[in-house]
Parts: C-alpha cells; sequence; structure tokens
C-alpha cells in the first residue's frame, strides 16, 4: 500500500482527491495550516470513506515542523494543492504570493529530499500558457509570457523549479497537472467548494447568489467573438479532476511529465447559467456589465495526452456538476 501526503487536502480540490485515495487503497496524510479550508471537512472525508486521514495542522513555510512530518510519516508520494490562489488578491498582495507559494513548495522539495521521498505530483493551472495564438491549449506550447497575476506566475516559476530539481535529481519523478475550470462536488453532498473571500470564480459566485450572499451574478460582457457573446472555458467536475491524479500517481516515470486535465469541450458563461437553471429549477438573478480586464473570449483544453498517457479523460458532464453543486449548497442549508 503507498503513502501520500496531500498538502492542501482539506481544500476543494485537495479534499476529493483524498477520497479517491483512500478509497483506492491508499494511506493518506495531509498537512493543511486551513487558512482557506475547515477541519471538518477531514471527518467528511471520513464519513465518505470509513477511513479518518492522519491530519497535521502545519504551514509549508515551517519547514521544522513539515521536515518533521515528512521524516515520521514514511511517504512513497507527495500531492501538493497547498498554496494561495485568490487571483485578484495576487495582484494586490504580490509578496505574500511569492513567499508563500515558492518558498512553501521549496520547502517540500527540500524535505523530501532529505528524507528520500521521489514522488512529486504538482497542482498546476493552465494560467502558465499566458496568451496564446490558439484557443486550444496543448502541453507543447510555451508558458511564462503574458500571465495575468503573480499567482499564475508562482504556478509557472514553481513548474519551473520541479523540472530543474528532476533534472539534478535522476529519482525524482514529477508529474505537473495543469487544470482548466473545476467545478461541482462530491455526489455525496458532504465536500465541495467553499471559499473564503470574494470569489473570482464563475462557479463560486453563482452558488453564492443561488445562497443569498450575492444579489446577482455580474455577466463580464456579451459582446465576445463567441456564439453567444460570452467567454467560453473548459468546466471539469472535480471528482473527474481527483480520478486525474490517482492516474498520474499510477503512471509516474523518471523526469517531469506535464499534462492538461480539462474536458475538451468549452461552455460559455449563458450555457453555466442555463444548465444551472435547469438543475435547480429557479431563475439565477444576472445582469451584463462592462468586460472585465484581461479576459480572453474563449480557451480550453486539449486533453489528449492524458488520455492516450495516462488513460485518464472526463466522464462526467456540466449537468453532473450543477446537480452535485445543489445537492451540496442543500447539505450545507441543513447543517
Amino acid at each position: 500500500m503507498k503513502k501520500v501526503l496531500v498538502t492542501g487536502g482539506t481544500g476543494y480540490i485537495g479534499s476529493h482527491t483524498a477520497v479517491e485515495l483512500l478509497q483506492n487503497g491508499y494511506e493518506v496524510e495531509i498537512v493543511d495550516n486551513l487558512f482557506n479550508s475547515k477541519i471538518t471537512v477531514v471527518d467528511q472525508i471520513e464519513k465518505i470513506t470509513g477511513k479518518r486521514p492522519v491530519f497535521h495542522q502545519v504551514d509549508l513555510l515551517d519547514a521544522t515542523q513539515l521536515d518533521q512530518i515528512v521524516a515520521n510519516g514514511h511517504f512513497d508520494s507527495v500531492i501538493h494543492f497547498a498554496g494561495l490562489k485568490a487571483v485578484g488578491e495576487s495582484v494586490e498582495k504580490p509578496l505574500d504570493y511569492y513567499r508563500n507559494n515558492i518558498t512553501g513548495t521549496v520547502n517540500l522539495l527540500e524535505s523530501m529530499k532529505k528524507n528520500g521521498v521521489n514522488e512529486f505530483i504538482f497542482s498546476s493551472s493552465a494560467t502558465v500558457y499566458g496568451v496564446q495564438d490558439s484557443p486550444e491549449y496543448i502541453e507543447t506550447m510555451t508558458t511564462g509570457a503574458n500571465i495575468s497575476s503573480p499567482y499564475g506566475r508562482t504556478k509557472c516559476f514553481i513548474e519551473e523549479i520541479v523540472k530543474d530539481y528532476s533534472v539534478a535529481n535522476p529519482e525524482f519523478k514529477a508529474v505537473l497537472l495543469r487544470y482548466f475550470n473545476p467545478i461541482g462536488a462530491h455526489p455525496s453532498g458532504l465536500i465541495g467548494e467553499d471559499p473564503n473571500g470574494i470569489p473570482n470564480n464563475l462557479m463560486p459566485i453563482i452558488m453564492r447568489v443561488m445562497d443569498g450572499r450575492i444579489a446577482k451574478l455580474q455577466i463580464y460582457g456579451d459582446d465576445y467573438p463567441t456564439e453567444d457573446g460570452t467567454c467560453r472555458r473548459d468546466y471539469i467536475h472535480v471528482v473527474d479532476l481527483a480520478k486525474g491524479h490517482m492516474a498520474a500517481l499510477e503512471h509516474m516515470q523518471a523526469g517531469t511529465q506535464i499534462f492538461n486535465l480539462g474536458s475538451g469541450k468549452p461552455s460559455s458563461v449563458k450555457e453555466m447559467i442555463a444548465a444551472f437553471e435547469k438543475a435547480s429549477g429557479e431563475a439565477l438573478p444576472c445582469e451584463v456589465g462592462p468586460r472585465r480586464a484581461g479576459d480572453l473570449p474563449e480557451f480550453w483544453a486539449n486533453p489528449s495526452k492524458a488520455e492516450r498517457e495516462l488513460g485518464w479523460r472526463t466522464v462526467l458532464t456540466i449537468d453532473d456538476a450543477m446537480r452535485d453543486t445543489i445537492n451540496y449548497l442543500n447539505k450545507v442549508k441543513e447543517n
């Protein structure tokens, strides 16, 4: 049985990945500082899987405590989700993002090196592609140019750090997973997305309109060169995304591998609203406003490499994600 350390494991994607790992026979320990998540998530993971992951409330900037966990854990692999992730906030507080995301990752890699842990999966992002000539993003594209936020640059810099480290350490196996737009919740309704602060992404805003915390959804422009005039993005159900980490863990090779995790099928803002209204049976209050600076008309993943080399592809739909999101919101209301 492999033992996996999941950093940021009480967060949105980390918690769903911990569930998949536990349900597939892996032993899991979680490190999280709870800055943007809740300790009750550990209870929910246990309810879903019947197994309770060992939890450590530790910040990756605390290298001493982190070393103790890695030294005592005898881990086979690390999946690294921990990091600050609010795009707008990163523009206002760039030093916080560079210190937290980059230094935290370097501390983690140094601790892994000291303790002979040589399998590493990094939670990266499609933001590393910046602005490209084609809206279909493929792993061979150049990264790092025209990235719109310090958050995105931290993802790009960390990718380069991991690549350099794997060159210097022939035994090291790394996978960089570039996500597109995770949505949805676990079908149990026990875990889902619940970010602190003001969300930047479409689905958390839709969720806050539904539960009354935001009065109406602001559509940033309906005059883009797309079929219905609104931006199109590649949305992926978080359970499919979690299974992508499982597939990566099972196909690791020496050196650094890079994969897009997306559906390859973009949906517009208006299509997402329509899918939510269909699933909820309620109209979603909306208004169209001016375009938002930095938004591209459309982009999506070419996920063919992940299907070819990992045997992974998305199986859940936008409708599935909406159903599971509403189920999650209803469970939260009940509690």
